[in-house]
């Protein structure tokens, strides 16, 4: 079999890998979606699916782990071939936590469909959920066409969703403090929203790998002012 065969085979194998990881984004970004729902509309129906979907998600982690196992093991690829089975590696882990995150908040949404709803619906539950799911599609978006300034962007939303969380907590240790019926609700909450910050944080270390990918650089442990310096050097 001549070089360029070869060459064209890994290419394709690559590219394989890359939609792989997209797909798999795709099925956290609406499991997300459908564990948010779920909470804010009371629906116990939609949080089983997502309950019961994450198998989905662990199974595609498995099967991405392993074909990128394969191409290490087989091709033994040098510089930005590395770079990006290495990225997938990291990113199919944060992408499989995000999925765990939507099953968390699926939980809380059984709990609380039978439980006294508050008069906003859970409104702030839907506005940090849509924050969320906006940095995960945003970070696929990035990862797909190799965009730094896209991942920033994506990195920078994650300081809103910080915020709102932090809102949400204040607001509710409040709620708990004025009547210490709605505590069991409150928790429930709480852990939802808990669930959500952390799902962002995921979407934020996505982007650091696209930056590693396309740059080279490792830009974790530092902020996003300082990424945005480092790769405007």
């Amino acid at each position: 079999m001549d070089k360029h065969h070869i060459s064209q085979q890994f290419d394709s194998e690559l590219e394989h890998l890359r939609n792989h990881v997209f797909a798999l984004g795709g099925l956290v970004e609406k499991q997300t979606m459908n564990a948010v729902a779920a909470l804010t509309e009371g629906n116990i129906e939609l949080a089983e699916d997502v309950i019961t979907g994450d198998y989905k998600v662990n199974a595609m982690e498995v099967e991405i782990d392993e074909e990128c196992t394969h191409i290490l093991a087989r091709r033994q690829p040098t510089a930005g071939d590395l770079r990006l089975v290495i990225a997938v590696i990291k990113t199919i882990t944060d992408l499989e936590r995000m999925g765990d995150q939507a099953k968390k908040v699926a939980r809380m949404a059984k709990d609380l469909a039978g439980m006294e709803r508050p008069r906003n619906g859970y409104i702030e539950i839907q506005s940090l959920g849509s924050h969320v799911q906006k940095m995960i599609h945003g970070a696929l978006d990035a990862f797909v066409r190799m965009d730094v300034d896209a991942a920033i962007a994506v990195a920078k939303m994650d300081m809103q969703v910080d915020h709102e969380y932090e809102a949400i907590m204040r607001q509710n240790m409040t709620f708990m403090m004025e009547d210490p019926r709605t505590i069991k609700r409150v928790l429930n909450v709480i852990w939802a929203a808990r669930a959500l910050e952390r799902a962002g944080d995921h979407a934020k270390n996505m982007c650091e790998y696209i930056i590693y990918l396309v740059k080279g650089k490792n830009v974790r442990h530092i902020s996003v002012e300082q990424m945005e310096e480092e790769l405007h050097r």
